[in-house]
């Protein structure tokens, strides 16, 4: 909820107090992809080897000092090029902080879990960050439009605080280890549930693992270009976070849908309509004229983009692939995705001034070729 609301809407502070327009957010966002990358797969073997209790307590309280320092800066520099650039260092701590705390929250859920509690873990899991970041975006509009843009700093940095506090609660009453062990399980078979011979499961592993960073190139490639779409749409920050966060909303019921129903698992056929959805509902999302139609494909969106989520987590922990390490490869893949598509559209930005819409369509046109190394994949695994 807090990464949510301070990351989802620091598009809109940087509109209204810099100026930053499309390209400028999408740099910022870009920026954001490249350290979120590296640190993500540095920040995965640091749990693994010094603890999961120390990486956590390290990555919250990192986030929440970046955010209280990001809400101080108006009062010390105003809205000067100095402060511009201290938001933008509040930024860059902020995201390193952030990549001590998810890979090491998915190295957990599947420790001391047998294999026959894998799916429901990991569905409780999406569902509880899901809804979490859609109630951040629903809310978000209306506070910052209400309190004043600093609210998007000291929400989330008291939330951080709150997690420091909780955690050392958890550490007292030994409720999990701080060691990091993996939970004792065969890698060569997958659960009874999905009886399916390992390598036919590391192929949907992999393809699962490519469409994941292709998913975070759209979703990165909307979230920086919110802020003009809604003043297309002549809508307000509150209005613009209704409306926005449906395909949040979306997402979390896809999550609901795919923890009560196992018939997607192992199914190409979901996984690449989804892939396909996710590169159409992207391009008509951000040309949308009309609000209902920017609503019609934030459902296509929100379906595409929960299930292959969900299959990246799923697969990795079906196929024994999760653990501090692992995590932050999923996540380090994340950040890849999150710097890629931002960056390909800020070039077609520069490379083509006087093209409409160039960074949508080369976002676009990216996310269509991924298809064709995704197909190389199923072809190759059979």
């Amino acid at each position: 909820m807090a990464t949510a609301y301070y990351f989802n809407y620091l598009f809109f502070y940087m509109r209204d107090h810099f100026g930053f327009g499309n390209r400028n957010n999408l740099m910022l966002t870009a920026t954001h992809g490249c350290i979120y990358m590296f640190s993500a797969w540095n920040a995965g073997r640091f749990a693994h080897r010094h603890g999961y209790h120390f990486s956590l307590r390290l990555g919250f309280s990192g986030m929440a000092v970046a955010l209280f320092a990001a809400a101080l800066i108006p009062r010390a520099l105003g809205y000067s090029h100095g402060a511009l650039a201290a938001q933008v260092g509040c930024l860059v701590l902020w995201t390193v902080s952030m990549c001590l705390t998810w890979p090491t929250l998915q190295a957990l859920l599947s420790r001391g879990q047998p294999p026959s509690g894998m799916p429901r873990t990991a569905g409780i899991y999406n569902m509880v960050w899901a809804c979490g970041a859609a109630t951040a975006n629903l809310s978000g509009g209306a506070l910052v439009q209400h309190f004043g843009g600093e609210t998007l700093f000291w929400l989330p940095a008291g939330l951080h605080v709150i997690q420091v506090l909780l955690l050392a609660r958890v550490a007292k009453t030994g409720a999990a280890e701080d060691t990091p062990t993996i939970a004792s399980r065969g890698i060569e078979t997958v659960p009874p549930l999905n009886p399916r011979p390992i390598a036919r499961a590391r192929t949907f592993l992999y393809l699962a693992w490519l469409a994941n960073p292709f998913a975070y190139m759209a979703i990165n490639g909307v979230l920086p270009i919110m802020p003009k779409l809604a003043a297309n749409l002549k809508l307000d920050d509150a209005q613009a976070g209704l409306v926005g966060s449906v395909w949040f909303w979306v997402r979390l019921g896809a999550f609901v849908w795919f923890f009560l129903w196992p018939g997607w698992h192992y199914r190409f056929r979901w996984l690449l309509s989804a892939f396909i959805a996710l590169a159409v509902s992207f391009t008509l999302m951000l040309l949308s004229p009309h609000v209902w139609l920017l609503i019609v494909a934030e459902v296509i969106f929100g379906l595409a983009v929960g299930l292959i989520y969900y299959s990246s987590l799923f697969y990795s922990m079906d196929v024994g692939e999760s653990t501090g390490k692992r995590g932050g490869i999923h996540e380090a893949a994340i950040g890849l995705g999150v710097f890629t598509g931002p960056a390909i559209g800020v070039s077609a930005l520069s490379l083509l001034p006087r093209v409409p819409n160039a960074g949508i369509w080369a976002i676009s046109g990216a996310l269509l070729l991924g298809l064709v190394p995704f197909c190389l994949i199923k072809k190759r695994g059979g």
